[in-house]
């Protein structure tokens, strides 16, 4: 079964439409899939400047890791040169899903 890990990015096969993003954090008792990210105004920024962003993210327990079909890593959050989307559906280890 595959172990997701931290900047892997993965399509979630759920119902009724599947969820598709970067793992943001990774544990043996769940993950988080990174959805996508909002900026914050100014006055959040200033309470928590230690983040820029709303970051939207989704918990994946472990009994559902059998549904989750990895499609590309990347070395860091830093290091977008590949669309993830445009390999989507190219994904090793859940074709059969």
């Amino acid at each position: 079964m595959y172990e997701p890990k931290v900047n892997d990015y993965v399509v979630w096969h759920t119902y009724p439409t599947p969820i598709s993003g970067w793992v943001y954090f990774a544990d043996n008792s769940y993950i988080t899939i990174e959805m996508g990210t909002s900026p914050k105004d100014e006055e959040n920024i200033r309470a928590c400047p230690i983040h820029r962003n709303n970051h939207i993210l989704v918990v994946c327990y472990p009994e559902y890791w059998n549904q989750l079909e990895y499609v590309t890593s990347r070395k860091s959050i830093y290091d977008q040169t590949e669309d993830p989307l445009a390999v989507v559906g190219e994904g090793t280890g859940g074709e059969g899903i």
